[in-house]
């Protein structure tokens, strides 16, 4: 049974950042909601910086064991950013601009415990590289994806450099550089979405994974996320040796004993018929 802890947000009325954590069989979970419907959930400015600060508090939060992030009003995950916004930058605005969008793919990968990404309706530019920083994506059959920003006169930039290692080179430089757009089915295909649902089933595939994460030592994913984001910026021979000192690392608490010792007498009495 889940039960709701608390909640933290800005008025509904306004675009804002919502968190809501539940207790879920016991771990805690975070449920993120970028809640600016009125325009497919874009993001402007101050928007991203209730979205990096939100992020702060829940990565401080060593009982969190996941996050969960969506976009409000099911026609949206993200829009994209704010064009209003900026089409009115000069290049120093743009920096900072687009520093901000960066700032938010960040929290999500700096996130010390898995995110998860609620996919439904529209994920373009911004909305699709903060899909890439997430760690499982998630998305409904009618979602749309793609990566337009050509298309408005700017290159796709930040956390763009995360598609290659999702959906390979050359996916990436067809969406790059042809900026359409493409459905739920081909995401899947590519490898830019893990699973693909129905509307009626995308939170039982969400409540699946859940419960495996939260089957799993809290120690050992927030050490397996550590390591899985050295590996992306290390060459082999570092990123096997940074495995080493996170195995070491593991043991420095008693979570691998007691895991290891629940898991052997499971089996014993499965082996024996009394499990």
């Amino acid at each position: 049974m889940t039960r709701t802890l608390a909640h933290d947000g800005y008025p509904m009325s306004e675009a804002s950042i919502q968190v809501s954590l539940r207790e879920l069989d016991g771990a805690r979970v975070a449920d993120v909601t970028i809640d600016n419907s009125r325009r497919l959930n874009s993001l402007n400015g101050a928007l991203m910086e209730q979205f990096v600060a939100r992020f702060a508090e829940l990565s401080a939060d060593e009982s969190l064991r996941a996050v969960v992030l969506t976009g409000a009003g099911g026609k949206a995950f993200v829009g994209g950013a704010d064009i209003d916004e900026m089409a009115g930058l000069d290049a120093g605005g743009a920096r900072r601009f687009i520093t901000r969008v960066h700032n938010c793919c960040a929290a999500v990968r700096d996130c010390p415990v898995p995110v998860i990404a609620r996919i439904a309706g529209h994920v373009y530019g911004a909305g699709l590289e903060l899909a890439a920083s997430c760690d499982l994506r998630v998305a409904t059959e009618g979602s749309r994806f793609g990566m337009p920003e050509v298309r408005l006169g700017i290159p796709s930039v930040v956390e763009a450099a995360v598609l290659p290692s999702l959906v390979g080179w050359g996916r990436t430089r067809q969406m790059l550089y042809l900026g359409d757009t493409f459905d739920a089915a081909q995401a899947l295909a590519w490898g830019m979405v893990e699973e693909v649902a129905s509307d009626a089933q995308i939170d039982a595939v969400l409540d699946r994974w859940l419960e495996s994460l939260l089957a799993c030592g809290p120690q050992s994913i927030r050490l397996q996320k550590k390591l899985i984001r050295r590996w992306e910026d290390l060459p082999l021979r570092d990123a096997v040796a940074a495995g080493i000192d996170t195995f070491a690392q593991a043991y420095e608490t008693d979570e691998p004993a007691e895991m290891m010792r629940r898991f052997r007498q499971e089996h014993r009495a499965r082996k024996t018929g009394h499990g």
